[in-house]
């Protein structure tokens, strides 16, 4: 075996560090851009628009973050990106209006994400491509929980702490990045021409969403990440109401505990899923819907973490194989960069949506639990109808 294709060479490696401080850093970010706006008496529904101000960035990027990320080594666009991700937060630390400081951050993230996912068909053979997700996956939940967690009490007691400490886990985040691998850039670019390359996107994009495969893991994970984003803006308000506790550690502690079921779903998964028997994670993503219906009703801080587990568990193990199976099929026709950033534009439409769904009902004051409910539902009914739809089509 070719070491430099090992899940534990070089280039591995540097990319879960890179990965892992950048991911701890976005989490924590998170909670303290909700602790500002909450010290700013910002009306409670601003505080999901947090999220709206960040996806929008991988919507208008869409056409040309898979670009950027095939066109130079992904190393060095993992580090470009993180380079963004630390003047965001060094803004909101100057003082920038939170909204607009993440904003900024999304920029990064936009560009970082088609890197960091399409540099591992690149470091790994496909036969290891699932155990490599699987790795990514658990890395990065572990940095969503520290992140969550330590961003949660920084805000608590120590805000401006709190974003000093970001800042300087995105300057660590992209020194990690200095230490991947100069891989030869996948598809490099002839000439940048903004028009050009928007057709070239709609083009790549109808080509793979001609492939049933990737359509129908784009549209699966799509559900997925558009749910789990709103769940995590939903326990913020949830946790007043249900648990009767005012401070943010403990939303951010919960977030956590999904995480933590999300690394033990990716783990399962990479022991029991690989390409060709994908659809076995079909059940646990239409079970994702049911454990958020459950978990609504909860009314004491165990009950709550035990479903968060299950939730996240199911959604690691649904997830983590769909997203496995896009980077092979886009690696095989139009470039794991491409791929990955079409991936992010369909996620990000969902999560816009649902966050949209999300601050329609909290604009209306409906109350959290029914609207925990209203979400989960569409779930349910959602990626039911998908796995009919697969099981229709190879049937």
């Amino acid at each position: 075996m070719n070491p430099q294709h090992s899940l534990l060479s070089r280039g591995m490696l540097a990319v879960m560090l890179a990965q892992f401080t950048s991911a701890l850093a976005d989490n924590a970010l998170l909670f303290t851009a909700i602790a500002l706006l909450k010290t700013g008496s910002a009306p409670e529904w601003q505080i999901p628009l947090l999220q709206e101000f960040f996806v929008i960035a991988y919507i208008i990027l869409a056409p040309f973050a898979g670009p950027f990320a095939d066109t130079l080594p992904k190393g060095r666009v993992m580090l470009i990106a993180n380079g963004m991700k630390f003047l965001g937060a060094s803004a909101m630390l100057a003082g920038l209006d939170p909204l607009l400081a993440y904003g900024m951050v999304g920029l990064g993230a936009a560009a970082y994400s088609p890197a960091k996912y399409g540099i591992l068909s690149e470091l790994v053979s496909t036969d290891k491509l699932v155990k490599a997700n699987s790795l990514m996956e658990g890395s990065t939940i572990v940095a969503i929980l520290l992140g969550a967690v330590l961003g949660g009490l920084l805000a608590d007691y120590w805000l401006m702490g709190a974003l000093y400490a970001v800042a300087t886990a995105y300057l660590l985040a992209a020194i990690f990045n200095l230490l991947i691998p100069r891989l030869p850039p996948s598809h490099p670019l002839t000439s940048f021409v903004p028009l050009a390359m928007c057709r070239d996107f709609i083009q790549a994009s109808r080509r793979l969403m001609q492939d049933p495969d990737a359509r129908f893991s784009i549209i699966g994970t799509s559900l997925f990440w558009g749910a789990g984003s709103t769940l995590r803006f939903l326990l913020v308000a949830w946790v007043p109401v249900a648990l009767h506790i005012d401070d943010l550690s403990t939303p951010a502690n919960l977030s956590g505990a999904v995480a933590i079921g999300i690394a033990l779903g990716a783990f399962a998964a990479a022991r029991w899923i690989n390409l060709r028997t994908i659809n076995r994670a079909l059940p646990a993503g239409i079970l994702v819907g049911a454990a958020i219906i459950a978990f609504a009703y909860s009314s004491h801080l165990y009950m709550a973490i035990a479903w968060l587990l299950v939730i996240g568990f199911l959604g690691g193990f649904y997830a983590v194989p769909l997203n496995a199976l896009l980077q092979e099929r886009g690696h095989a026709s139009i470039d794991s960069g491409h791929a990955i950033a079409i991936q992010n534009l369909f996620e990000n439409i969902s999560m816009l949506l649902m966050m949209a769904i999300y601050i329609l009902l909290s604009k209306q004051q409906v109350p959290v639990i029914p609207t925990t409910i209203t979400i989960g539902a569409l779930v349910l009914v959602a990626i039911g109808g998908l796995a009919w739809w697969r099981i229709r089509q190879q049937g």
